[in-house]
């Protein structure tokens, strides 16, 4: 599988699809407006927040964001990887890592110390090295769980 990772910016032929699988699979609760505001966010051309794709060809395969923040109850974190998603096709084939590394790498160039992700579920991104740190409540109530990843550690293993 060879694969594209770049900017949304760079491809925003995309957009619609990416909000649509935000929208799907993080909070069909919403409205999907609320969704293409964040994805919008993106495309302005500032440092952050930043969504990324994967293109499989000028197929879309997965997308991940670097964002200022992405949970209300823990804004004195800062960045967050947010927003992996990783179409159903492409899934068990590394993609999710290589979105992660790719976040991972962008971060390190613009010498961020941490990075942070909140997920409703474990025995994942433990994989990946992210080190479980507490709890926290995603918004209006929802038990979470959050991760670091020492960024300046990470870079010094590459």
């Amino acid at each position: 599988m060879t694969l594209r990772i770049l900017s949304l910016a760079e491809a925003p032929q995309h957009r619609d699809q990416v909000i649509d699988w935000l929208w799907q699979a993080f909070d069909g609760d919403n409205h999907r407006d609320f969704f293409a505001s964040t994805i919008d966010s993106c495309l302005r051309g500032d440092d952050l927040p930043m969504t990324f794709i994967a293109l499989d060809g000028e197929r879309l395969a997965g997308t991940v964001g670097a964002w200022r923040c992405d949970l209300i109850s823990r804004q004195d974190l800062f960045p967050w990887l947010a927003s992996l998603y990783v179409a159903q096709e492409y899934r068990g084939r590394g993609l999710s890592e290589q979105l992660q590394q790719h976040v991972i790498g962008w971060c390190q160039a613009r010498q961020f110390p941490d990075l942070y992700l909140f997920a409703s579920f474990s025995d994942y991104y433990e994989r990946f090295g992210w080190r479980y740190i507490g709890d926290a409540l995603d918004y209006p109530n929802k038990p979470v769980r959050l991760y670091h990843m020492d960024i300046r550690a990470n870079a010094s293993k590459a």
